[in-house]
């Protein structure tokens, strides 16, 4: 089962990044995401229940040390661990933000490779925002491919608190390593990769994916729009975009 949008350790709710060029960035996001006849976003970018999931924030100085990424929010059982275990593995503090009294509260790391994400408290299940059947904006998958899959894999594994699943390759030649990330060994959060020469231009960064309700118009708005289709997957309905300022992301059939 494949549920990266879900409460409990492993799981993502959110997703932000700081941009330069703010207001153009936010129309590109807002048209892409807003196709359909049932769009699943709304213009601000929360989704269609008006639930907060990406947060599209101005570049101010203070935040110049944060990648120019997309950074899903892990939630972990403990924060001050992580962080210890990420710099311990051969990753990196960026942000850390502690209570007065120096508790850990969330921080902002990268892994060895450079791919960027935020670690916070678990979120616990208070309120769902949607039954079972409906159809709403969330981040509905999550992938990374990097130069070490085996290391990335213990990377997370240690830092989040994910068990992993070897999962089979079809094609690609050097692309020898799969992994299916999971919550509590039967739900899948995300999935990491070896690189490959078929990957191409893509960073070593997570890649979001976001359900759109018309992904064939969402695709013709990215071009429109300044952005750029770096690869087509049809077999899985989904596309792999960079926006006009040179961010990843996926966008999917919803």
């Amino acid at each position: 089962m494949r549920k990266s949008f879900v409460h409990g350790v492993g799981g993502v709710l959110s997703a932000d990044i700081a941009v330069p060029d703010h207001d153009r960035e936010l129309e590109f996001y807002s048209t892409i995401l807003t196709t359909g006849n049932s769009p699943l976003w709304r213009d601000d970018l929360t989704n269609n229940l008006g639930a907060p999931v990406i947060g599209l924030g101005v570049r101010i100085p203070e935040y110049d040390t944060l990648p120019l990424q997309w950074m899903p929010h892990f939630q972990v059982a403990d924060v001050a661990a992580s962080v210890a275990c990420a710099i311990n593995l051969g990753g990196k503090e960026i942000m850390h933000g502690k209570s007065e009294d120096g508790q850990s509260q969330w921080a902002v790391l990268s892994d060895q490779f450079g791919a960027a994400f935020g670690i916070i408290p678990v979120v616990t299940n208070e309120s769902e925002t949607a039954g079972q059947n409906e159809r709403f904006g969330c981040i509905s998958w999550l992938s990374l491919t990097v130069p070490d899959a085996l290391a990335s894999r213990k990377f997370y594994q240690h830092v989040v608190g994910w068990n992993a699943r070897t999962i089979e390759v079809k094609g690609g030649e050097g692309h020898s390593a799969a992994f299916e990330m999971q919550r509590d060994n039967e739900i899948a959060a995300a999935e990491i990769c070896q690189h490959c020469d078929e990957v191409g231009e893509i960073p070593s960064v997570w890649l979001m994916h976001l359900p759109v309700d018309d992904l064939v118009e969402s695709i013709r708005r990215v071009r429109e729009g300044g952005g750029e289709v770096i690869k087509e997957c049809p077999e899985a309905e989904y596309v792999i975009v960079r926006d006009p300022i040179g961010v990843h992301l996926a966008l999917q059939a919803g």
